[in-house]
């Protein structure tokens, strides 16, 4: 705080955000549930991360319709919503989230909807894009209504603090000054504190020497180790990582060996080389952690809210569902998590999101674990924490606002008309094929089969990441049921059915409706 003239009090912008933050305080624990009151709410769906790691995740920039799930939230006839993209969306892609909404007409839920544009495609992140252009700026503020505002994001970073500032909109999530605890090496300190297991490994590095050596240092302390993790500090959706083979053979100096072993570290990020990894180590950080082995091994993990008044909510477990060369890619999930590790999940997510609140963090968070069968017992370590939403955020807030359910933190399930609910999701439906989709075709096919979420049975399929459907061949959907193996069949039947329609021999439409049996769904480890 800085102090000029007689009763002038000019405030650094972290306080400034840190008083308006306080504004949300007065919503205690009812602003997640987001039907107590009328609210204006801006959807700021700006994935603020390394922009060269996001590039290479195809159709990135229509990952901001991930957040289009907010719309249900329009089922409350007194909830306003904005919206901002930095490209038009399709206006069959809106109506489509509007016709979710149960017992709403659809004009009514529209026009409570504003939706805006910064019309740019460039690899700024969509709240620096926004920022540029104040005329853009003026129209959100004139749209909002003071005292009953407030801004959510993908991501809490200083952009998305200036823009909460500029706008006079409190922003519900973590402050930037609160990002080191969900990087990889925040995270390790925030499991160390919370006493929740996690794999030996490094502290932060900033230099490809530093790092050899902290590499060695783990491989000592673990002789039998077989092959380690190496992470950007920043990484996205395991974007930024690299697994390590530990060489074989005859004693020697040990950093000698690991620097003649990095040029094969095996990058998961699509076409990344050691050399280009090397490059982010100074910019970025980096750390090391041993690579946890296993014949059966799972990828679970928890997500849960941090209210405005500092308590902490259980909101789901997942098993996620990895790719990549040394499966460490994100691909979808699966809800819950398998009951086997579900309510250890649930004890060491609530240990972490504690820590996180006692810091200061707010709204959804997110903890990454790995899962070894060890004769019969599961045994669990945190590996990360995401301090904002993920990919299994919209999967359960779909869930959620479209079947009123609730969530049952002794078992871990999820029930809604008397029974527990199910579901697999996915980023990553993605096949040449379907390029040349237009979201107007999806519709067709997905009326044409009835794959369409059924609210009578609360079953069914829905779908995002329509737009990166035509250039890219790229979709997104959950597919809910009432059992794990329902919910795999329809997923599986939408495969199907996108298969066949899009198959080089087919005419308009499909002669032959018939599916073949349904494929499952494996663990990739």
């Amino acid at each position: 705080m800085a102090i000029a003239g007689v009763g002038m009090v000019f405030l650094d912008p972290t306080e400034q955000f840190r008083q308006l933050q306080g504004q949300l305080h007065h919503y205690a624990d009812s602003i997640d549930l987001f039907d107590q009151d009328d609210f204006d709410i801006l959807v700021i769906p700006s994935f603020s991360i390394d922009q060269d790691q996001l590039a290479k995740v195809p159709g990135f920039l229509h990952y901001e319709e991930r957040l289009l799930f907010s719309l249900i939230r329009l089922r409350n006839p007194q909830t306003r919503l904005i919206y901002v993209t930095a490209q038009p969306l399709a206006p069959m892609i809106i109506d489509y989230y509007l016709q979710l909404l149960p017992g709403i007409p659809f004009s009514h839920a529209r026009d409570r909807l504003l939706l805006l544009s910064t019309h740019d495609a460039s690899r700024q992140p969509l709240s620096q894009k926004i920022l540029a252009r104040p005329r853009l700026m003026e129209r959100i503020r004139q749209a909002m209504r003071p005292d009953k505002s407030y801004m959510v994001c993908f991501n809490s970073t200083e952009l998305e603090r200036d823009l909460s500032l500029k706008l006079g909109v409190p922003l519900l999530a973590a402050s930037p000054d609160l990002l080191y605890w969900g990087s990889k090496s925040g995270s390790r300190e925030i499991f160390a504190a919370a006493n929740v297991p996690h794999p030996d490994g490094s502290g932060l590095v900033w230099t490809v020497p530093d790092l050899i050596t902290a590499t060695a240092a783990l491989w000592e302390r673990n002789p039998k180790a077989q092959r380690v993790v190496i992470k950007l500090n920043q990484g996205f959706s395991g974007e930024g990582n690299g697994v390590l083979d530990l060489p074989i053979g005859p004693g020697g100096d040990p950093s000698t060996a690991i620097a003649n072993a990095l040029p094969q570290l095996r990058c998961q990020a699509q076409g990344e080389t050691w050399e280009g990894f090397a490059r982010r180590i100074p910019e970025l950080g980096a750390i090391v952690e041993l690579f946890i082995e296993g014949e059966e091994k799972r990828s679970p993990s928890f997500q849960g809210y941090i209210t405005p008044a500092g308590n902490v909510k259980i909101l789901s477990t997942h098993d996620q569902i990895l790719g990549g060369p040394d499966g460490q890619i994100y691909l979808g999930c699966r809800f819950p998590a398998d009951a086997a590790y579900r309510l250890p999940l649930q004890e060491f997510g609530l240990r972490v999101g504690a820590a996180l609140a006692a810091k200061g963090a707010l709204e959804r968070y997110g903890v990454d674990f790995i899962a070894v069968n060890r004769g019969g017992t599961w045994e669990v370590q945190a590996i990360e924490i995401n301090l904002r939403k993920g990919g299994t955020t919209h999967p359960f807030m779909a869930l959620q606002l479209l079947t009123n359910g609730l969530y049952d933190g002794n078992t871990g399930e999820f029930h809604a008309q008397g029974r527990p609910k199910y579901y697999v999701a996915s980023d990553n439906l993605q096949k040449p094929a379907y390029r040349g989709l237009l979201p107007t075709d999806l519709m067709d096919i997905v009326t044409r089969h009835r794959l369409h979420f059924d609210s009578s049975t609360q079953t069914g399929t829905i779908f995002h990441l329509m737009g990166a459907l035509s250039e890219f061949g790229k979709l997104g959907l959950t597919s809910i049921g009432n059992s794990f193996a329902e919910a795999e069949a329809l997923y599986h039947r939408v495969e199907q059915v996108l298969d066949l329609e899009t198959e080089p021999h087919q005419s308009e439409g499909m002669r032959d409706h018939t599916l073949i049996a349904p494929l499952p769904l494996t663990w990739r480890s």
